[in-house]
């Protein structure tokens, strides 16, 4: 009999509208600029508002998650938590791409991404009171401040990378479409949670200050991005990941909405494995988590799919895959599995599968079952306690490192903004639902979700 990573087969693609043909071409666009200021009496009330209401008390936790799972959680996302405080600096809230746990980091690279995160994590943190209101609040109004007057843009899109003291781009990073899609949920998020006027004017300005059109001006598939030197990243936005909250965010501006059209231009591929079919793409994991950590597609679908449902297929599928490698790298088990984007003991890698992809040698990356805590409880529960439990090197003041290697006995020296974000973002909605709840009752998410054509149905039990 074959084995199920020997089996995996890609269907062809479900019928789509014109236009979800593959990369595109670049044609000419024109670089002018529009004058963006914030209006005069958004200026003042962001410097001189004071704060409305203290946000409430946490929800409950759902019945799915034993009182033991959910304290390991709590302590879990308050780990998270101390990142994205001690890792930020005060003055700009822009957050460290990454941290040597392993020495005092001394490191200046922030990324745009981390913050978003980062500004959703103080939402988390100050409702599960591992900060008060006051410095929440300072720490969140200094950051959209800085956002909104000082750290560089193109037409409303951020660099990805920037010096975390003073904002300057580093390393001739791109605008990045995807990355300033994830700062300004977190932003939304803000919005949303501190019902104050200064808060919300600068998230509302940040967010209406980005030039939707100016991406795709002549294309309803997004570049990644956008360079000074050499112009738009010739890479599209064309295959099933992490784009649809940029897609949606896109679609639901006021000021500078994409046009409906580009929810049904991007590729939606159709994947069997082990007889379990589901949208997917030649990614990582992550694909399938970052989106879902603010925008919440239970019980939605639109004219393809049920995206949560679907997400929730994909990790089990994931599981799966791992469970037979298990003869090539006896650590894989039902209670020790996951792979996705991380660091290695050779450097960053993109790997994971199935089908199989990049130099798989045994790894673990806690991140892969800790962002998909909502799909799978029971068994990424499993993997969180194991790692913990078993493997005291892979835990930090940060909560778990990037990635170890229990064939090898290697452990990473680093966390990272991103997988420790979605760790504790996921973590938070499998036990309250809070950031869903929070980003969801933003008119833009609701606008974008209602304009790419989604509708409430009964959806299908959890696996």
């Amino acid at each position: 009999m074959r084995s199920r990573q020997q089996g995996w087969r890609k269907k062809p693609l479900a019928p789509q509208t014109a236009g979800a043909n593959g990369r595109s071409v670049f044609g000419t666009f024109r670089l002018t600029r529009r004058p963006l200021r914030l209006p005069a009496t958004r200026i003042a009330s962001a410097t001189t508002s004071k704060a409305a209401s203290v946000p409430g008390p946490p929800p409950p936790a759902p019945s799915s998650l034993s009182p033991e799972d959910d304290q390991f959680l709590h302590d879990l996302e308050h780990a998270n938590f101390l990142f994205f405080w001690e890792q930020g600096n005060p003055e700009t809230g822009l957050i460290k791409d990454r941290c040597n746990v392993r020495t005092n980091d001394t490191s200046l690279a922030a990324s745009i991404a981390s913050s978003g995160f980062g500004l959703t994590a103080i939402c988390i943190g100050l409702m599960r009171g591992f900060v008060s209101y006051e410095d929440a609040h300072t720490r969140v109004l200094k950051s959209l401040s800085f956002l909104w007057h000082k750290l560089p843009t193109h037409r409303g899109f951020f660099y990805h990378f920037a010096n975390i003291n003073t904002g300057e781009r580093i390393w001739d990073s791109e605008v990045s479409s995807v990355d300033t899609a994830m700062l300004l949920c977190g932003a939304l998020t803000c919005k949303q949670y501190f019902k104050d006027k200064a808060i919300g004017d600068l998230a509302h300005a940040i967010f209406d200050r980005v030039d939707w059109t100016w991406l795709s001006e002549d294309t309803t598939l997004l570049s990644h991005g956008w360079t000074p030197e050499m112009g738009f990243i010739h890479s599209r936005w064309d295959d099933y990941s992490e784009l649809m909250m940029m897609y949606l965010l896109g679609m639901g501006s006021a000021s500078h909405p994409l046009v409906p059209d580009t929810w049904n231009a991007w590729k939606r591929e159709i994947f069997e494995y082990d007889g379990l079919r589901y949208v997917g793409s030649f990614a990582p994991l992550f694909v399938h988590q970052y989106s879902q950590a603010w925008f919440d597609f239970r019980g939605k679908k639109d004219r393809y799919t049920d995206y949560f449902h679907n997400s929730t297929i994909a990790t089990d599928v994931h599981r799966r895959f791992c469970l037979e490698l298990n003869e090539q790298f006896p650590s894989y088990s039902n209670a020790l599995w996951g792979i996705t984007a991380s660091d290695s003991a050779k450097g960053y890698v993109v790997w994971g599968g199935p089908p199989a992809m990049g130099p798989i040698d045994g790894s673990v990356v806690p991140a892969a079952a800790g962002g998909s805590l909502p799909f799978l409880p029971a068994a990424t529960m499993r993997v969180l306690h194991t790692i913990h439990d078993h493997y005291p090197q892979a835990w930090c003041r940060y909560g778990f490192v990037d990635a170890f290697n229990p064939v090898t006995d290697w452990y990473d020296t680093d966390v990272i903004g991103i997988d420790t974000g979605i760790t504790m973002l996921m973590a938070e909605n499998a036990r309250s639902s809070f950031v869903w709840d929070t980003f969801m009752k933003n008119p833009e998410a609701q606008r974008g979700m209602e304009n790419a054509g989604f509708k409430p149905y009964e959806a299908p039990s959890s696996l």
